[in-house]
């Protein structure tokens, strides 16, 4: 039963994203003539932890700051409510955190050995970026970069990296969308959490500049990402086929204007749904677009 509870309180629910930023990076590195089943399967178990360690600790360090209790939970944001229920332990949490990034610090030895030492200043700074976010990155302003960094563009540069032991700059170009989707998955999960956040003196951007002006925020970013995937296209540094992820602008468009309506908790929820769909399709179509191309020759 306190496994059971461990589990769930890793969210796991949320963990798909972490699935989808591996499955990118693979098929990113497949597309550039690497593939090892192995290595694939080991980095996307490294980066799910990762991402398992993020929710916890921030879970932790939520209840500590009083804005568990403060928190409008959602589907989509709030937390797993496991503390605040009682269920588990703040120290429980905190050591499935530590436990997770500990594993975490192996799986990462092992390819630094491998694959070479390259790998290590990303590790480094993803590992910041998580265990920072909840205690300092969210006092400080426009806090949403620290996700899109750390649980966006460098997941798939490291499984890429995994895979083919360099980085290259399309490999960088293609990796900026997912960090772009990933700030914004976190942007509008902050929406219906404002008045909880100020208990923690956070910053984030609904806070600092408002719902309105931090939706304008979000529709700039939300646009972005298609502006750059074309743009990669054109220009070379994506494969053609990369632009089946621009399908999923409608889901997109549903979601900003959900986002101008946050007041409303219904449109909000929604427009938050749509996001999620958002954020995961776009970037598994980015990485059919690179197995398709792979196989046509494109």
């Amino acid at each position: 039963m306190k496994l059971k509870l461990y589990f769930l309180e890793t969210r796991p629910q949320f963990l798909t994203l972490a699935v989808v930023l591996a499955i990118l990076g693979t098929c990113m590195a497949w597309y550039d003539g690497f593939f090892s089943l192995g290595n694939a399967i080991l980095a996307g178990i490294g980066l799910v932890l990762a991402h398992a360690a993020c929710n916890t600790l921030n879970d932790y360090f939520d209840y500590k700051s009083g804005v568990d209790k403060a928190t409008n939970v959602t589907p989509f944001s709030g937390g797993s409510g496991l503390l605040k229920a009682g269920l588990v332990k703040p120290r429980e949490a905190l050591w499935i955190g530590v436990t997770c990034l500990i594993i975490d610090v192996f799986i990462g030895a092992y390819f630094v050995w491998i694959k070479g030492w390259l790998l290590l200043p990303l590790i480094i700074v993803a590992a910041l970026c998580i265990i920072f976010y909840s205690p300092l990155i969210l006092k400080g302003y426009w806090p949403e970069w620290s996700p899109g960094l750390g649980l966006g563009i460098l997941p798939v540069l490291g499984i890429y990296f995994a895979q083919t032991g360099m980085y290259t700059w399309p490999a960088l170009i293609a990796s900026v969308p997912s960090g772009f989707l990933v700030h914004n998955l976190l942007l509008l999960n902050e929406f219906p959490d404002v008045e909880a956040d100020k208990i923690g003196h956070r910053k984030t951007l609904p806070i600092t500049m408002g719902r309105r002006n931090a939706a304008v925020f979000y529709t700039v970013f939300t646009l972005l990402v298609y502006v750059w995937i074309i743009g990669a296209v054109i220009f070379k540094a994506m494969p053609v086929f990369c632009l089946i992820a621009i399908f999923t602008l409608p889901l997109a468009i549903k979601a900003i204007q959900g986002s101008f309506k946050s007041e409303d908790m219904g449109k909000l929820i929604r427009a938050m749904a749509n996001n999620v769909m958002v954020v995961l399709l776009t970037q598994l179509l980015m990485g059919v677009g690179y197995i398709l191309s792979g196989v046509f020759k494109v």
